[in-house]
């Protein structure tokens, strides 16, 4: 099975790479373009047939390695 790990800033939490690229859409004549933020993306691979068992472990991982609790939230999308 596959999982679809995204991590984003909290909504609180400042995005200066964010900006930058907000900034960069409208020098580039993308004014409908109003906020970015950015985050990061994991596919991850598991060897289970089980989407309960890939949607825990993947939520595991997420929680344990892939994110920063204190300035991210993660989503998790089990794919199979």
């Amino acid at each position: 099975m596959k999982a679809n790990i995204i991590v984003r800033l909290k909504p609180a939490v400042h995005d200066p790479q964010g900006e930058t690229i907000s900034n960069a859409l409208k020098q580039l004549g993308y004014e409908q373009a109003v906020s970015v933020r950015q985050g990061k993306f994991f596919e991850l691979s598991l060897d289970t047939d089980s989407r309960e068992e890939a949607q825990r472990l993947a939520q595991e991982v997420a929680r344990r390695l892939l994110a920063n609790p204190v300035l991210e939230v993660f989503e998790v999308e089990v794919q199979g």
